[in-house]
């Protein structure tokens, strides 16, 4: 389906070990997995045949070597905005650990001792989302799943909270546009794995 209007691609890196693990990983830096590379690869075949006009990438090394891998590392430009939440206190913990000691915690809505809190991603989302509405152009971006889920919240206009509601597996990709004109933002697909 084409549209006359910008799209905003959003891929979750490829496969790592913490990823299958469910341990939460915001700025450590840990490499794919073998099958996580492999996915990466996958990337470019299953994204539209269309030139993108801006390739952005979190800081992180999941996100920079997914880029590369699916072909798009000369074009990307790293942005720090698009970092991985930062899970303070619970780096490397799985949510089942962190309940173990804090009963009832959700990361959406108390966010993580030493780290950011939901309007802190937020914050860094409304900065990059600004500036994709002002450039009016298609883009491609490579993030972590946390924060592509504030990411799409606030894109529809919700509090960063509202991310809580969408989930993404490792290396998908989700589309972002809009419907009648662009005062109406929409998600037009989300978590495509295959």
């Amino acid at each position: 389906m084409s549209t006359a209007f910008p799209e905003i691609y959003l891929v979750r890196h490829g496969e790592t070990e913490w990823s299958s693990s469910g341990r939460h990983t915001g700025r450590t830096d840990i490499p794919l997995t073998t099958a996580g590379e492999t996915a990466a690869r996958g990337v470019a075949g299953r994204l539209p045949d269309r030139q993108f006009s801006v390739v952005w990438s979190s800081p992180s090394l999941r996100a920079k070597t997914t880029s590369e891998l699916a072909g798009f590392g000369s074009a990307r430009v790293v942005r720090d905005e698009l970092a991985e939440w930062d899970y303070g206190a619970y780096e490397g913990l799985t949510t089942k650990q962190i309940l173990a000691e804090r009963p009832g915690w959700d990361l959406f809505r108390d966010g993580c001792p030493r780290g950011e809190a939901a309007a802190d991603v937020g914050a860094r989302a409304d900065t990059i989302i600004g500036e994709l509405r002002g450039l009016n152009e298609t883009a491609l971006i490579f993030s972590s799943a946390h924060f592509l889920r504030v990411f799409v919240a606030r894109w529809l206009g919700l509090p960063p909270e509202g991310g809580s509601h969408f989930v993404l597996d490792t290396t998908s990709i989700s589309v972002l546009g809009y419907e009648h004109d662009l005062t109406e933002p929409v998600v037009r697909r989300w978590n495509q794995v295959r």
